[in-house]
């Protein structure tokens, strides 16, 4: 069995803007980590576009050889993500082939749509990457800054329709998708990637996102990231991606069982003015299994507090080593897909 603290490092999802192992993922890896965001650089995160220069130096090459030394390093399975939005970030640019615009997704038919996200999933998987940070779901009716232009539409029957194709592609090629954000940010006037946002809505406006979930969940959608903000709707208190509330009603009312992944914890939307290890024992003891953070947030800080939350009653030794245990499982599965 592993011991604590390898099972800390594995619920960690630390994201880096280039192609370079760095010293502090590499010890992260040689300490029990088993997964990377392969990530955009901040002003590539908000122009949604990855850089002229990094297009035109970057090979699949550098992907592969990454990816290889991070395995070797490791000694397990590895879930790679990167960003492969329907309409937003596309971390992989010109390496693989092009996803269609939300526009031109919601005008093509389904199976359409599945062949060429299949294609995409492949391309990607060829080079090492196996896990999709998308599709966004959101039912995005009023103003929200931080997924103007990220969506797949207004209605949740096309956004059901078109996130429903692109998971059952990109899954069919061995890449894992990873619905969000939910619970749905229908409006959401301050962007949670730089303020502590709330999302003013009812229970009833969220229903049409959480309706989308639902028949992801029913589809077989492998993993789903809780969103960023405060959601009074569901919670008073927590964040979506801290909220044992929210989490709750994702594994026990609509029964997902695959694996939850919270949003990015270094956002002012999440932490709250809280440390960033205060906040991913807040994140694990809700029930996410898998935390997105910095590369420079201080892995080992991180990894070490979350022994030490167990140590002190703060959470269980079973919630841990449960939430490390999905992240290896779906690393595992992933790497047992020919092709």
């Amino acid at each position: 069995m592993s011991t604590l603290l390898e099972s800390a490092y594995a619920t960690l999802l630390p994201a880096f803007a280039g192609l370079e192992l760095d010293g502090a993922v590499r010890d992260f890896l040689a300490s029990g980590g088993c997964s990377l965001l392969l990530g955009e650089a901040r002003a590539e995160y908000l122009a949604r576009a990855m850089s002229a220069e990094r297009q035109g130096s970057e090979t699949r090459e550098q992907f592969s050889q990454l990816v290889a030394e991070a395995r070797e390093l490791a000694g397990q399975d590895l879930l790679i993500a990167v960003d492969q939005e329907l309409g937003g970030i596309l971390r992989l640019h010109r390496l693989v082939p092009a996803l269609p615009g939300a526009a031109e997704a919601r005008a093509l038919g389904s199976s359409e749509l599945v062949q060429q996200s299949a294609a995409v999933a492949a391309a990607a998987r060829a080079m090492g990457v196996n896990l999709f940070l998308a599709p966004i779901v959101d039912v995005v009716t009023g103003e929200n800054p931080w997924l103007q232009n990220r969506t797949l539409g207004t209605h949740a029957e096309e956004v059901s329709r078109v996130g429903g194709a692109y998971v059952s592609g990109v899954q069919q090629a061995g890449v894992a998708a990873v619905a969000k954000h939910f619970p749905g940010h229908p409006v959401t006037p301050l962007d949670p990637a730089v303020a502590e946002a709330v999302v003013e809505c009812s229970r009833d406006e969220l229903q049409p996102t959480l309706g989308v979930f639902a028949e992801l969940i029913a589809g077989g959608v492998q993993a789903i990231m809780v969103g960023p903000a405060l959601v009074p709707a569901l919670d008073t208190q927590e964040p979506s991606s801290t909220s044992a509330a929210t989490i709750a009603l994702l594994r026990g009312e609509m029964g997902f069982t695959g694996l939850i992944v919270s949003d990015d914890l270094d956002a002012p939307g999440i932490h709250r003015g809280r440390s960033i290890e205060v906040t991913a024992v807040a994140s694990i003891k809700a029930g996410a299994d898998l935390l997105l953070l910095s590369s420079e947030a201080g892995l080992d800080s991180v990894a070490r507090e979350l022994v030490e939350a167990v140590k002190k009653g703060e959470i269980t030794e079973a919630r841990l080593r449960d939430a490390a245990r999905r992240v290896r499982a779906l690393a595992a599965q992933l790497a047992s897909v020919k092709g």
